[in-house]
């Protein structure tokens, strides 16, 4: 599964995850929506503009937070009132200032923060009164929607500790938002066939790929093919790299989060 979604091979040594090629992509911003949420968090900082980038990456990562709960041995529904009231606290309290501004990841931060919450959750829950009847996030949308993109092994799922299970869901939601995105960009220029084509050999560099039989299924070019694949790939890894760069702090901390969510991905396999 690690090699389907990531550019990452395994050595001796370690985990390598490529990011594209430096000259082929473009510069990572230097706002974004993770490091507005911490200058938010200073007295001189833009509240409004903090406040809508932390609504943001709640969410889109929230479905760690909600299996971490449950995998702690709440039920289902349990789970989905402690998930929203966490998120809630987030949002309406002062929470932003535990964040250091020098190491700011913000995955790390929302793991502990919801571990701490789980220590409190009978006399947080409540003072929160069940969210005071606003919602978060629309379970009833969530349970009916497709299957994930990612596939996982059930084994895994079930022989994960919390915190393990936390990290796989995370990457699995930094993979699918890329994904989706790929898949939207590619609509939007008339290229989803093309998008649907070549989805399952983005990230590696597979073998036993039939260009010729992708080519026949396409209806192009089988040189048109390696081309458009290629640029896909490229695509597809900037993209990865944006979503990530969203919940460091630190630019430079971008590759080491890639190689974290690397390993994640590779204990579902």
């Amino acid at each position: 599964m690690t090699d389907r979604f990531w550019t990452c091979r395994r050595t001796k040594e370690r985990s390598r995850c490529w990011p594209v090629n430096a000259e082929a992509e473009p510069r990572m911003f230097t706002t974004t929506r993770w490091s507005l949420v911490l200058a938010g968090a200073n007295a001189d900082g833009d509240q409004q503009e903090a406040a809508e980038a932390l609504a943001e990456l709640c969410r889109t990562y929230w479905r760690p937070v909600f299996s971490y709960v449950c995998r702690r041995g709440y039920s289902t529904e349990d789970g989905q009132d402690i998930t929203q009231d966490f998120f809630l606290m987030i949002l309406k309290t002062n929470w932003l200032r535990q964040a250091d501004q020098t190491r700011g990841r913000f995955r790390s931060l929302l793991l502990k923060s919801v571990q701490n919450f789980l220590h409190n959750v009978s006399d947080t829950r409540q003072t929160l009164k069940r969210g005071g009847g606003v919602n978060f996030v629309s379970w009833d949308a969530w349970m009916a929607e497709a299957p994930s993109q990612i596939s996982i092994s059930p084994r895994a799922l079930a022989s994960l500790a919390p915190e393990r299970l936390f990290d796989l869901r995370w990457a699995a939601t930094v993979v699918e938002q890329a994904l989706t995105r790929l898949r939207e960009e590619c609509e939007g220029k008339g290229r989803l066939r093309l998008y649907e084509g070549l989805r399952d050999y983005l990230a590696a560099e597979h073998a036993d790929i039939s260009y010729a039989n992708l080519a026949i299924s396409l209806g192009i070019a089988e040189t048109a093919v390696k081309k458009q694949l290629h640029n896909l790939r490229e695509r597809y890894r900037w993209l990865l790299r944006d979503e990530v760069a969203h919940t460091v702090a630190n630019p430079a901390d971008v590759d080491d989060e890639i190689r974290h969510l690397c390993a994640a991905l590779a204990t579902a396999a």
